[in-house]
């Protein structure tokens, strides 16, 4: 019966030096690749950390700093300019196509906006879909802006579903004109139950709002 651990123990040892010696038979197989792998990948990593470093923070610096001139004539109202420059300063629509994101998410924003004004419906759109940003303020003006620009183009499906995601994305003061807008597209889609919905929660929520001093005329003539 004492026997017993020492057999046992024997066991493990052989087992362990038998993992060890298969452990030390498929790194010699496969020493070299193992190797050649790791160092690819750290040749790889290296390689990412400096692509970021020197080309792509400078780039972004670079195009955030082109974009300057643009968002000077965007807040001062001149859109054609902000859009498309004047031969030495980028507007945006060359920003947007040189540069992307690495001007930041706004740049589309800016040049949608900027078609918008301008009266390029079809533009205004192709830019302001590809606007990502997250800023709840900006994005629920972002998709305001779209449903103008669907409307526009009597796409009036797709400008409710822009306004309503306006709303969703910042409940404040300016939900009431999204709100209003939804309701004048129902009202065009012949829909005056979603439209008087929408009237109606301008009149519980947003009483103090531009629309909400009038919303009862909007309530009273669908009502009728």
């Amino acid at each position: 019966m004492a026997n017993k651990p020492n057999i046992k123990e024997a066991e493990r040892q052989e087992n362990i030096e038998n993992t060890l010696s298969r452990t030390e038979q498929f790194f010699n197989e496969n020493g070299k690749a193992i190797w050649g792998t790791l160092l690819a990948l750290v040749v790889i990593g290296l390689g990412i950390l400096a692509y970021h470093k020197y080309i792509y923070i400078p780039k972004c610096e670079e195009a955030q700093l082109q974009a300057v001139p643009a968002e000077n004539a965007f807040a001062a109202g001149e859109y054609e300019l902000a859009l498309n420059g004047d031969g030495n300063n980028l507007g945006f629509a060359e920003i947007s196509e040189e540069y992307g994101n690495k001007a930041g998410k706004a740049v589309w924003f800016y040049a949608g906006v900027c078609e918008l004004q301008l009266g390029n419906y079809d533009s205004a759109i192709s830019y302001l879909k590809k606007y990502k940003g997250t800023e709840p303020i900006l994005a629920a003006r972002a998709a305001a802006c779209l449903g103008d620009a669907y409307a526009n183009v009597e796409d009036y499906s797709s400008a409710v579903k822009a306004y309503k995601k306006a709303v969703a994305t910042a409940d404040n003061q300016f939900a009431a004109t999204y709100l209003y807008k939804a309701g004048i597209v129902y009202e065009k889609l012949g829909d005056k139950a979603a439209a008087l919905a929408c009237y109606k929660q301008i009149k519980d929520k947003y009483p103090q709002s531009v629309e909400g001093y009038d919303i009862d005329k909007s309530i009273a003539a669908l009502e009728d």
